[in-house]
């Protein structure tokens, strides 16, 4: 089965970083990038910012 050269990786909401790196590894991919955006919330018609979203890109690596 083929696999993708490049995922984008979610950090769970109760995972560190460092978890989503080791479940990035046991897939076959290292990281290449990061990118984060903030998730908002509306609390009494302003927008709240509740937590930040991180992905992680990986890049398949050479395992032959």
């Amino acid at each position: 089965m083929s696999q993708r050269k490049t995922v984008w990786f979610q950090v769970e909401e109760h995972e560190t970083i460092s978890d989503c790196l080791d479940r990035m590894k046991a897939e076959g991919y290292m990281p290449a990038g990061r990118r984060e955006e903030p998730l908002f919330e509306e609390q009494d018609g302003k927008y709240v910012p509740i937590r930040q979203i991180i992905q992680l890109k990986g890049v398949l690596t050479d395992s032959e």
